[in-house]
């Protein structure tokens, strides 16, 4: 009984660690410090989206761009994006009519080279262009991702998964 037990622990710590390597061999995460305090309004806005961000997040979320994992409306620093993955160190942010303002444009420049500053990089798109042409909004994340993962020689495992879908 004891060496099935045995046999059953070792295959079980096999497949913990196998995990552990697929996930740090897949990419390493780097975490973000975050204002506690913009948690609630984080959420507010995930229950109050546009509705450019709902066409655009229907095509992020459950691992649909490609694998990956989305968030939305999340708190990075001072500031919350449309739509962040960790992963990939990608913010995505959907400029509606409010960004064409002078002002709120600086807050945007100003807050978009403090969080590339700690490693975010990010893509743009208008809100009007989201709901229009949200194919080729996809197609330009796709590249992106493309890109990076090319730069940053991505896990067999990331690869593998994307053929069993």
């Amino acid at each position: 009984m004891g060496l099935k037990y045995h046999e059953a622990n070792i295959r079980y710590e096999f497949g913990f660690y196998d995990y552990l390597l697929t996930r740090l061999c897949y990419m390493k995460r780097k975490i973000l410090p975050y204002n506690p305090a913009l948690r609630e309004l984080a959420r507010k806005l995930r229950n109050n989206m546009t509705f450019s961000e709902v066409k655009l997040w229907n095509e992020l979320k459950d691992g649909r761009m490609k694998e990956y994992d989305f968030d939305r409306q999340k708190p990075i620093c001072n500031y919350i994006v449309d739509f962040y993955c960790k992963d990939l160190m990608l913010a995505i942010e959907i400029d509606g009519i409010t960004h064409n303002d002078e002002c709120a444009a600086c807050k945007d420049q100003i807050r978009q080279k403090e969080l590339e500053s700690l490693g975010v990089c990010f893509l743009r798109f208008n809100a009007l262009q989201v709901v229009h042409d949200i194919t080729n909004v996809c197609r330009a994340i796709e590249g992106w991702i493309c890109n990076y993962e090319n730069k940053n020689e991505v896990s067999g495992s990331m690869l593998k998964k994307r053929e069993q879908m």
